[in-house]
Parts: C-alpha cells; sequence; structure tokens
C-alpha cells in the first residue's frame, strides 16, 4: 500500500506552527522530522538538500503533482501548496477572495514574522545598553503591525475578511510569540486581536497544530 503520509521537518517556532495547523486542518497525514535549531541541525548536509535557505519548515508530499513527490519551503508557499493540493476554502477559489488572503499571508511574511522575529532576538537573547537603539526600533514596528491587524479585525471576523482562511493560520502562532515578547506584554493595547486570537484557539485542529511539535 502506497504510504500517502507527508514529511514535515520543523521545529517549535512560530513558523512551524503554521505549518501543523494547516495540516490538520486539512486533514492529511504527516509525520514529524525535529529539526533542533539549537544544536544547528538545520546545517546539515542532509536537511541543506530539502533547503538550501537551511530554514524550517519543510514538508516533502510523496504525492505531489502528477502522482510525483515534492518538497516545499517556506511557510507561506507550503501553505499555498496545502490549499490548493487538497482545494481548501482556506485559499477561496474565487481570484478577487484568494488575493485578499494571500495579500494578508504576504504582509504576514514580510512583516510579521521578521519584526517580531527581531524584536524577539534583542529583547530576549541579546542584552546590554548597546542594544536599545534596536530594541525601541523593533518593538516600535512590531505595535505597529499590530496596530494594523487591530484595526483589520476591527472591521472583519478574520483576517482577510468574514470567513476562515490561510491568513489567519499563518498570523496566530506569531502573536502567541509576541506575547512572550517583554516590550510586548499582552494584547491589551489591542481588542480586536485579542478576540480573535481567542476565538482561533478554541479550533480543535489549532490545538492539535500548536502541539506539534510540543514546545520544550
Amino acid at each position: 500500500m502506497h504510504d500517502n503520509t507527508i514529511d514535515l521537518y520543523t521545529h517549535a517556532t512560530p513558523n512551524g506552527y503554521k505549518i501543523s495547523i494547516m495540516l490538520e486542518e486539512v486533514a492529511l497525514p504527516y509525520k514529524i522530522h525535529l529539526v533542533d535549531l539549537t544544536k544547528a541541525e538545520q546545517f546539515k548536509p542532509e536537511f541543506l538538500a530539502l533547503n538550501p535557505n537551511n530554514k524550517i519548515p519543510v514538508i516533502v508530499d510523496p504525492e505531489g503533482p502528477g502522482g510525483s513527490p515534492i518538497t516545499v519551503f517556506e511557510s507561506g508557499a507550503i501553505l499555498f501548496y496545502l490549499a490548493r493540493k487538497t482545494n481548501s476554502q482556506l485559499l477561496p477559489a474565487d481570484l478577487r477572495n484568494a488575493t485578499t488572503v494571500m495579500q494578508w499571508v504576504m504582509f504576514q511574511v514580510a512583516n510579521v514574522g521578521p519584526m517580531f522575529g527581531q524584536t524577539g532576538h534583542f529583547t530576549l537573547f541579546s542584552t546590554g545598553e548597546k542594544n536599545i537603539y534596536s530594541i525601541d526600533r523593533y518593538t516600535k514596528e512590531s505595535k505597529r503591525i499590530l496596530n494594523v491587524l487591530n484595526n483589520q479585525l476591527s472591521d472583519n471576523v478574520h483576517v482577510a475578511g468574514s470567513n476562515y482562511s490561510i491568513a489567519d493560520i499563518a498570523i496566530l502562532p506569531w502573536i502567541n510569540s509576541a506575547l512572550r515578547l517583554p516590550t510586548i506584554g499582552d494584547l491589551a493595547q489591542w481588542p480586536a486581536i485579542e478576540r480573535w486570537r481567542t476565538a482561533m484557539l478554541t479550533r480543535p485542529a489549532v490545538e492539535r497544530g500548536l502541539n506539534s511539535p510540543k514546545r520544550p
């Protein structure tokens, strides 16, 4: 019997959780291969053969287009691929709504992840007076992004409108990560985000995905 299980190479990070949530939502079987970033396993030759940019997540789908295996890296591309593979309404079929969803996915990829990531780096992992400028810069940008998202969610149930989509999946794990940042702390300033996040966390697939893998 042909095994159609998708191999997910990942770690307990926001980008990794985006894909485990997606796989749970579209009910595709998958197996986790933990890439331990604390041990620099992303630089091993066998992982670089999957992603030359040495970043998680990566999926290997044995039943890709035309029935042939496919390897996909970059979390945004993986979300798009899985939505198309399953004809999921998480990426609408019509171009107008699909474009709305994709622009908010790109918002996450280009803004939310990089800025939250830099804020986390300088506030959690790099300390000292020399980093005051960096902490201030990236915290201000992270808060600006949260304001943008809060405004969007003040007028919409979900990030890209009235329907749940891959845009929500892309952004949620990064909002969770923002709560760990000492310069952000909580979502009291952004009630629409807090409302949306609370609703997202009630989804069984989201709960399962956020525990695949479990955070150490």
